[in-house]
């Protein structure tokens, strides 16, 4: 059977509304999927102030935020339909939202973009509030993708997503592991925005500059880095404690730029090295399948070259063989896999790992919305 549904993703970095048309079909338990139709909505001006001040709204303005942001995204998805003619063939739609309280200790998560509106919107069902029950159930709710990377895209060891923030996959069969390894394109943003651009592009300025050792440092003695996995980030940590600490110190622009790349590509050597460790201690020697680890690399970062060539670069003693797939897979790689997690909660299955999460179970994370008529 073939299942075609939208998946919406709104990351970190405040780029756009990620939408992707696709068509799933699972056959016998093995699941593949075909890309229809894709698109970044940029954001206007008016409603990337709106995201990124959210936080600083009181509980009232934020509700009401949480609906028109759900009317807009509804709007957009319409509009998608309309742009790519596929009138009456969207089965559904999964909504991730626009991640702004991410509190795992106190089991807390919030995503701005009411699932209601949506489905009212547009007349189609909608799943949305993906993460709320992991939370629930004692997990970190993140990362929220690796049950679409094990189903999809099984032949990778390694997966790692450069958005907003970084985060990291090991498709280790006995217990698949994922993490928030640091922030990344929306520090690296908001570095370069003093500039007069939205990001650097290529990773040009940053590979005009010197690495800053002492910076580096102490970067990595912040406490997160210390924290044992599973764990995951909120934004708040890019932007009220990474960039200060940065921009405190007076750095010319190329040289924070520069050092901060390093910083990631420090961070995720060093959990690649804690990944593979973990795994010897199971299994002695790869097998075949190891001998070659490749590690999947998408989302905006994959189209910094200078951060890419680093990455290669510091991986390369590790035995990791970095591959950046076709551009649709870059882009849209998360909000394709929103589409499967969405449709497995449609068929009540589990979308949720706790190997991943820390959460006391696997589980079926989402809220539907019927926006058809009965």
């Amino acid at each position: 059977m073939v299942y075609r549904v939208i998946g919406i993703m709104s990351g970190s970095s405040l780029d756009g509304l990620d939408m992707a048309f696709t068509e799933f079909q699972e056959t016998a338990g093995e699941w593949s999927y075909t890309l229809r139709a894709a698109i970044c909505y940029p954001y206007s001006e008016e409603w990337t102030e709106k995201l990124r001040r959210s936080t600083s709204l009181n509980a009232f303005d934020y509700q009401l935020l949480h609906a028109e942001y759900g009317s807009y995204i509804g709007e957009q998805v319409n509009r998608f339909i309309s742009d790519q003619g596929i009138q009456y063939q969207v089965q559904l739609i999964a909504s991730h939202g626009h991640t702004t309280f991410h509190v795992p200790a106190r089991k807390m998560t919030a995503q701005l973009g009411c699932g209601a509106a949506i489905a009212a919107v547009t007349g189609i069902n909608v799943v949305s509030d993906l993460r709320a029950i992991d939370l629930a159930l004692g997990g970190q709710g993140a990362p929220i993708v690796p049950i679409g990377e094990q189903l999809l895209f099984g032949s990778y060891l390694f997966f790692l997503n450069l958005g907003g923030i970084a985060n990291i996959s090991f498709n280790d069969p006995a217990n698949y592991i994922a993490y928030d390894v640091c922030p990344a394109n929306r520090v690296l943003n908001m570095l370069v925005k003093d500039g007069g651009k939205a990001f650097d592009e290529g990773g040009q300025i940053a590979e005009k500059g010197a690495v800053n050792n002492n910076l580096v440092d102490m970067l990595n003695d912040l406490e997160y880095y210390q924290l044992p996995y599973p764990k995951s980030l909120s934004n708040d940590f890019g932007t009220d404690v990474v960039v200060p600490l940065i921009e405190q110190r007076g750095y010319d622009m190329d040289d924070a730029l520069r050092t901060y790349v390093e910083h990631i590509c420090v961070q995720v050597a060093n959990a690649v090295i804690s990944l593979q460790a973990e795994f010897r201690l199971r299994v002695l020697g790869f097998t075949a399948r190891q001998a070659v680890q490749k590690m999947m690399v998408t989302g905006g970062g994959a189209r910094n070259n200078f951060l890419i060539k680093r990455l290669k670069e510091t991986l390369a003693p590790l035995h990791v063989d970095l591959d950046v797939p076709p551009d649709a897979l870059v882009d849209f790689k998360e909000a394709i896999i929103m589409g499967l997690i969405g449709f497995l909660r449609w068929r009540e299955e589990n979308n949720t790992l706790a190997s991943v999460t820390g959460a006391s179970r696997n589980s079926i994370g989402g809220a539907v919305w019927m926006g058809q008529e009965a």
